[in-house]
């Protein structure tokens, strides 16, 4: 007896908008307390899904960089301000701009939204280091491949009508 092939889901992705990148997730029981109010630490889950999928939208190959051995990014600052909680089921999307490309580095401002609302905002300096943990320049094509979605850093008014 031969089966047929089940079709396979592929993960949750996002799309840009513009340099304006989006990325829609769920706030499930496992993201929450004990009062249904999200957990402080998953904002930065969800800030780093979506900084992973703005790469990935890039065509950035960050394990084969690593595999490669030239290196990776990694978080070098991180500001954080928690403005609203999230709660269980709430539909939150985190907008994602990159808004200061250098030579070893970007800077990327983040924000969780459920609605017009503003939850949680970010901003994240984020180094590209060697194997040895120093940093590095990023690669050319790299550098090259952000350079289309730099933007100027939103204002909260700005940001929450988009």
């Amino acid at each position: 007896m031969t089966t047929q092939p089940h079709p396979q889901p592929t993960p949750p992705g996002g799309t840009f908008d513009g340099p304006l990148h989006l990325y829609a997730v769920r706030v499930y029981y496992e993201d929450t307390d004990l009062s249904g109010i999200v957990y402080h630490a998953n904002y930065l889950r969800w800030f780093e899904r979506a900084r992973s999928d703005v790469l990935r939208m890039l065509e950035i190959d960050q394990r084969a960089a690593i595999e490669a051995g030239v290196g990776a990014y990694a978080v070098a600052d991180l500001q954080l301000k928690y403005v609203r909680p999230a709660k269980l089921d709430d539909d939150v999307v985190i907008h994602t701009r990159c808004t200061q490309l250098k030579a070893a580095s970007v800077i990327m401002h983040q924000r969780a939204i459920r609605g017009s609302e503003l939850l949680c905002e970010a901003t994240f300096r984020v180094g590209f280091v060697a194997p040895d943990g120093r940093p590095r320049r990023q690669p050319e094509a790299w550098r090259d491949a952000f350079a289309p979605i730099i933007s100027q850093a939103p204002t909260a008014s700005k940001e929450s009508s988009s």
